[in-house]
């Protein structure tokens, strides 16, 4: 998978086909309550751009916060993606593409919130709730300099 590659993706019956361009090749995860509960465990993504419909139907989207919003397949849930309101990236749940193994497990998100029953091996980047919000503000702030 070269840099910029479109990749392509789908839900798990086919009716929502998308393809997206992965800004890198790792995945993050996060333990946040609502991600918990919308994916049924930890939402696995990869921060994409250039996420399109290219067959089927267009997803559900239900926005789940003031400045967040996560679509899924309308005919069998799949959890596909979440992206801030009015943004043009999104966090694409690596399951949904073809070959999941091709991203490096790279960052936690929201650890703060993690249940204590399950701990992942693998050595990443983790930030609690209140250090994802900080970043996301600053590079917020940032843009609008």
């Amino acid at each position: 998978m070269g840099k910029n590659a479109k990749l392509n993706g789908r839900c798990l019956c086919g009716a929502v086909r998308f393809e997206a361009i992965p800004l890198e090749h790792e995945m993050g995860v996060c333990h946040c309550g609502m991600c918990r509960r919308w994916s049924g465990g930890t939402f696995m993504a990869v921060e994409c751009e250039g996420l399109q419909i290219v067959a089927g139907e267009e997803p559900a989207v239900y926005r789940s916060s003031d400045w967040g919003e996560r679509g899924f397949c309308r005919k069998c849930g799949s959890s596909l993606f979440w992206r801030g309101v009015g943004g043009d990236r999104a966090a694409v749940s690596i399951h949904a593409f073809e070959d999941p193994d091709a991203f490096a497990f790279a960052s936690e998100i929201f650890v703060d919130e993690k249940p204590a029953n399950y701990a992942f091996a693998n050595d990443t980047k983790k930030m609690t709730g209140a250090e994802v919000i900080a970043a996301f503000t600053a590079k917020q702030d940032a843009g609008n300099a």
